[in-house]
């Protein structure tokens, strides 16, 4: 029998493993993301974070263990989670070939959406992100600030549930960065749920919860200051170190 999702989660993760070979990218991995909240998905490079979302996001298959997202199971229903998410990659996922108005127009009928409802909902965006006068140039000439607000909002433009976002903020200065987390409390306004990895341990302290891993396992699972608290530093930064650093 399938398990059902709580009323207050959209996602179970239960004894996750995923095996490359004998390599365990993620092992017995356990948590649960609460609707509307923004969860953080935390550990170094290799620590299984891509892997275990691109699972619960319906891409990959695990070996093992139980996923459900917002009341579907991973194993059968992949098809079914991808329409009522949003994912959002480190390279943003757009076509620098493409001019705004085509990348948007691209996604939004990816996502299903009406011409109707793109027309609508694209002028909407880009006089919301400054972007009409720029509609017609080619994504690869903008701003790699206005790039990323613009995968954002067509990340979000089918008006999902939940958004995946991997390490949106890499490689952008710290005021847009702070610009970009200002679009996520936006979106988490509207009862989206956040799942998001990144590197940046200040980022990690805007999160309502957050997972660390550590060798495909996790290491540490709660609320920013709670976690603080219990191993007495004064900075998930420093939480970082103590549980994650160098040991990949």
């Amino acid at each position: 029998m399938k398990k059902k999702v709580q009323n207050n989660y959209v996602i179970e993760v239960s004894n996750l493993c995923k095996k490359f070979g004998a390599f365990y990218a993620n092992k017995i991995l356990s948590f649960d993301v609460k609707r509307g909240e923004i969860f953080g998905f935390l550990g170094a490079n290799g620590a299984g974070k891509t892997t275990a979302m691109k699972i619960i996001s319906g891409l990959q298959s695990p070996t093992s263990g139980e996923v459900n997202v917002l009341d579907y199971d991973v194993y059968h229903e992949a098809e079914k989670i991808k329409k009522v998410i949003g994912y959002m990659s480190q390279k943003f996922s757009l076509y620098e070939d493409l001019s705004v108005w085509e990348n948007l127009r691209f996604f939004a009928g990816i996502y299903g959406l009406s011409r109707k409802m793109i027309k609508e909902k694209g002028e909407k965006i880009l006089h919301h992100l400054d972007l009409w006068e720029h509609r017609k140039e080619l994504v690869r000439d903008i701003p790699l600030g206005w790039k990323q607000k613009l995968a954002f909002s067509l990340a979000t433009i089918h008006d999902p549930k939940i958004v995946f976002l991997d390490e949106p903020t890499g490689g952008v200065d710290p005021y847009v960065r702070r610009v970009f987390w200002d679009q996520i409390y936006q979106a988490q306004a509207k009862g989206i749920t956040i799942f998001v990895t990144t590197h940046y341990m200040d980022e990690a302290e805007y999160c309502d919860r957050i997972c660390i891993l550590s060798q495909g396992e996790v290491v540490a699972y709660g609320a920013p200051e709670k976690l603080k608290k219990e191993y007495q530093v004064d900075s998930i930064d420093q939480l970082f170190v103590l549980l994650a650093r160098n040991v990949e």
